[in-house]
């Protein structure tokens, strides 16, 4: 990039990427991005829009923070949390899933986590070493990078593909030709998608379900953020609409369910992992060759969850008990509490478009994709990697579509979490800076 007038002094920008070691700002990490944009606002004195990480930017569940303060008076803290979770929880998050996917789950099958990276991270070690001759993840992809890089350091392989084109109808024959030659143990999607923030529909997971059924796959299906196709209104316990979920076609399932975006309680770091009553009970004697038993749930427990962590936070158990209750109950609507991540997204994308920027992902299907926690841009004639570091220049932040499975090379993912209401007219007044520099 050439010195041009931009919001953020040329210079520091520059100096900052060159001394950040990264080869190329496309392809870095999301925490590496955070890093390189703590850097830049410290010299810089100036605040970006921050859209590369997907933090909460709500408050925190009150309720949950009571209930975490009352457990932490009476003691709890002193006192190792049981690995298989508490009670209390268990109970309650199988409600949850009954009364807002229509799904029956015993509590023995809810296991809390370390978030949902913790409870991916087990899933993947139990996924793939049940059957040697299964020994390889399926990504439908656009995903979480951070996934892959697990995969990484559990020396375990993936395949990837995009599923944009391939939507509807066309999704049984392209993943039936990854399925075929048997060494495929797990199949991982999020829904709604980070980052496309496409919504499979209840045809499309039965298709899933149904593959998953006959080349015995485990799905691992990534609720983060569950009931956040706003859309639809998955608001009301126990009344239809229920969330989307290959639950319902298949008994092979994982479910990851984390607090961080719907209830605002990321900092605590617990989530849940919901494994099916079948394959919960399922035996696996190729489990034996890690575990002391051959029972999927058992091994999940008492061999993954122990080992990684020894149990999840006992306090936050409690917080998230407590708040699961009160949605069970009806007393609070998380739907109506999060909102507002639609509203951001609406907006800002009517400024982005305004100003030159196309939606990559712009169709879910053949409706216009929705308004939720993430969304993609590109801009005409620049790739992933040149517009993530030309953004930085402007005080814009995102993360490169590059990393996440994506066959898009010139789309970027935008977080609206950070993005508050009252930043929209500077981001707008920036993007207009950065069009009159591109409007070439």
């Amino acid at each position: 990039m050439q010195p041009k007038s931009t919001p953020i002094p040329f210079e520091i920008v520059n100096r900052v990427i060159k001394e950040s070691g990264l080869p190329q700002v496309g392809k870095a990490s999301i925490r590496e991005v955070v890093r390189l944009i703590n850097i830049i606002e410290e010299e810089s004195g100036q605040k970006f829009i921050r859209m590369e990480m997907g933090v909460p930017g709500l408050p925190p569940s009150q309720i949950g923070v009571d209930a975490e303060i009352e457990a932490i008076k009476k003691g709890i803290g002193a006192i190792y949390p049981p690995v298989e979770g508490i009670p209390e929880l268990k109970y309650e998050a199988s409600r949850f899933i009954k009364l807002f996917l229509d799904i029956d789950i015993g509590d023995a099958g809810i296991i809390p986590t370390v978030g949902s990276m913790q409870g991916g991270f087990a899933a993947f070690l139990m996924s793939c070493r049940r059957d040697a001759k299964k020994d390889t993840t399926l990504f439908i992809d656009p995903g979480f990078p951070v996934q892959k890089q697990q995969h990484n350091v559990l020396g375990l392989k993936y395949e990837t593909f995009d599923v944009y084109e391939y939507r509807g109808t066309k999704l049984r024959n392209k993943l039936e030709s990854y399925l075929f030659n048997g060494n495929i143990s797990t199949i991982l999607y999020s829904n709604p998608n980070n980052p496309s923030w496409i919504c499979f529909n209840n045809d499309e997971l039965k298709i899933i379900g149904e593959l998953a059924t006959k080349y015995d796959i485990i799905v691992i299906e990534d609720l983060a953020y569950f009931g956040m196709d706003f859309r639809q209104d998955y608001s009301k316990p126990g009344q239809p609409p229920f969330q989307p979920t290959v639950a319902k076609y298949t008994e092979n399932y994982i479910l990851l369910i984390s607090s961080s975006k719907i209830f605002s309680y990321a900092g605590q770091r617990i989530g849940i992992m919901a494994i099916g009553d079948k394959l919960f009970n399922q035996s696996f004697p190729d489990l034996k060759r890690f575990y002391s038993s051959d029972k999927f749930g058992y091994s999940t427990i008492y061999g993954a969850v122990y080992a990684l962590s020894s149990g999840t936070g006992h306090s936050a158990q409690y917080a998230l008990a407590a708040i699961f209750k009160n949605v069970n109950d009806g007393k609070i609507n998380f739907v109506d509490g999060i909102k507002e991540y639609g509203e951001r997204a609406e907006k800002m994308k009517k400024i982005f478009t305004e100003k030159g920027f196309k939606i990559v992902y712009d169709k879910d299907i053949d409706k216009p994709i929705a308004d939720g926690f993430y969304f993609t841009i590109s801009f005409p004639g620049m790739t992933s990697a040149e517009l993530i570091e030309e953004l930085l220049y402007y005080g814009i932040s995102a993360i490169s579509l590059d990393i996440t499975g994506s066959e898009r090379g010139d789309g970027l993912r935008a977080c609206v979490s950070q993005v508050q209401l009252q930043q929209m007219p500077i981001l707008e007044d920036r993007l207009k800076t950065f069009a009159a520099n591109h409007s070439a």
